[in-house]
């Protein structure tokens, strides 16, 4: 593996079509894909429509298709009735390239005044029975914004690391509300009740009319390309993946 010193600085580019909402809605592709698998979710059920992706340079890269048609890893998706851009990450960020990443993110939600961004997130935390829940890690203003009215728990202490870590420490030094919502995952691959778990903490927060049956029939229709997904996320050596190191 090269050092961090001779790696080369990844960079990565934000096209869009339309301008996104206030609100950005995150996941992306790491252990249990419960976030990816989420997001993916809402994609589909609230007939959202792509408006934008996201290009990588000095990472390796994967280019997803679908029946013989290609498409971006990470792209944008929106819909004029939604006030709610949701970004579907499919690529794994290594730990390396974890604050180029969530940097470019960040200076394109300032460009176009974004005001707030939630990230759905599966965390491979021990954890008990009683723990099959949503905690979060929010700024102030987010909290008051958004958890004020809800019965999601603040999660009781630890650090964030990656992507993550990023994006809520911009929030901490501006006005940019900045959410991570988080449940304990398992090895399976998607853990579809961890997804269950996120799209409904998101279905309250954001008022959204969403319908979780049917979750089980997607993912199950999505199965072997999530597998092939989540065995690039394991094959990733311990210094490439975020630590997500937080205590319930």
């Amino acid at each position: 593996m090269a050092s961090e010193s001779h790696r080369p600085r990844a960079s990565f580019e934000i096209s869009h079509s339309e301008e996104p909402s206030g609100t950005l809605l995150a996941g992306f592709s790491e252990f249990g894909l419960a976030g990816l698998t989420a997001v993916n979710y809402l994609v589909d059920r609230l007939d959202l429509e792509e408006t934008g992706h996201v290009t990588a340079e000095q990472l390796p890269a994967i280019t997803p298709f679908e029946n013989g048609v290609p498409r971006h890893h990470t792209r944008l998706f929106s819909h004029p009735d939604q006030d709610l851009t949701v970004l579907v990450g499919e690529l794994f960020v290594p730990t390396w390239a974890a604050d180029p990443f969530a940097s470019a993110v960040l200076d394109w939600t300032e460009e176009h005044s974004v005001e707030e961004i939630a990230v759905l997130s599966g965390v491979p935390v021990p954890h008990g029975p009683d723990e099959h829940r949503v905690f979060s890690i929010a700024t102030e203003d987010f909290h008051e914004k958004r958890l004020g009215d809800t019965d999601i728990p603040g999660m009781g202490r630890g650090f964030l690391d990656g992507v993550n870590a990023t994006l809520v420490a911009r929030g901490l030094d501006s006005t940019l509300a900045t959410g991570v919502f988080v449940t304990p995952v398992h090895a399976q691959t998607p853990d579809v009740e961890a997804a269950i778990r996120l799209i409904d903490a998101a279905r309250d927060v954001y008022d959204l009319e969403i319908d979780t049956e049917p979750l089980q029939d997607f993912a199950e229709e999505v199965g072997e390309y999530y597998a092939e997904l989540a065995q690039r996320v394991e094959s990733a050596g311990e210094r490439e993946r975020p630590d997500d190191r937080m205590y319930m």
